[in-house]
C-alpha cells in the first residue's frame, strides 16, 4: 500500500519571527511617513524660495560689457526689489521690455556735469569713481549741466566708452516708475561670490 504525503504549507512561524515581522512593518510605515513629510517640507520650502526669488529677490544674468569691470558678461547677480536708492548703487530698471543695470550717479534735484575727459561732477563737486577704470565722455548727445528732475535718476555704466545710459537721449533720465531694484550680491561664478558695490 502506497502512502500519500500530505501537502505541507510550511512551518508555523515562531513568536520571535512574528515580532520581527511586526517591527519590520512598523519601520516601513514610519519610513514612508517620514519620507512623505520630508517631501512635503521640501515642496513647501521650494515654493517659498520661488516666491521670494520672484517677488523680492530676483536673480539676473548680466549680458554685455557696459558695467565692466564691476559686473562682467554672464555673471549672475541677485536683485533686491526697492525704490530706495542711493548715489553710486547699482540699479536695475526696465527699458523697452529689457532690464538694464547702471550705476546711480544723480538723485532728484542734483546738477550733473561731465567734461570732455569724462570727469563727472555732481552739484559742482568732482566725484571719486574707483569703479571706473577708464574715464570717457562716451555716447553723449545731451547738454550739460543736466538737472535731475523729481522722481528721476541720472545713471551711468561703469564702462563709460561703451555704455548707453543717461548721457544719451535714447535713455535719458530714468523715472522711478521704471526702477525695479538694486543689485547687491553676485552668485556666479563661484570664485567671485561677493557683495556688489
Amino acid at each position: 500500500m502506497v502512502r500519500k504525503k500530505s501537502k505541507s504549507f510550511g512551518s508555523i512561524p515562531t513568536a520571535e519571527q512574528i515580532e520581527n515581522e511586526i517591527l519590520r512593518e512598523k519601520y516601513n510605515r514610519k519610513y514612508k511617513q517620514v519620507l512623505r513629510s520630508t517631501m512635503y517640507s521640501l515642496i513647501v520650502v521650494a515654493a517659498v524660495a520661488v516666491l521670494i526669488a520672484t517677488l523680492a529677490l530676483p536673480v539676473l544674468q548680466i549680458s554685455g560689457s557696459s558695467m565692466e569691470p564691476t559686473l562682467n558678461d554672464e555673471e549672475i547677480v541677485v536683485l533686491l526689489k526697492t525704490t530706495n536708492l542711493k548715489r553710486e548703487e547699482l540699479c536695475c530698471f526696465s527699458y523697452q521690455n529689457k532690464l538694464l543695470i547702471k550705476r546711480i550717479i544723480g538723485l532728484p534735484g542734483d546738477k550733473i556735469n561731465i567734461d570732455e575727459n569724462g570727469n563727472v561732477y555732481v552739484n559742482d563737486n568732482l566725484i571719486d569713481e574707483p569703479y571706473v577704470t577708464e574715464r570717457a565722455l562716451g555716447e553723449c548727445d545731451i547738454t550739460f549741466p543736466c538737472y535731475v528732475t523729481d522722481n528721476h535718476y541720472f545713471v551711468l555704466g561703469d564702462h563709460r566708452s561703451t555704455s548707453i545710459d543717461s548721457r544719451s537721449s535714447v535713455i535719458g533720465l530714468v523715472s522711478e516708475d521704471y526702477i525695479i531694484g538694486k543689485i547687491f550680491f553676485r552668485i556666479w561664478p563661484f570664485e567671485s561670490i561677493s557683495m556688489v558695490d
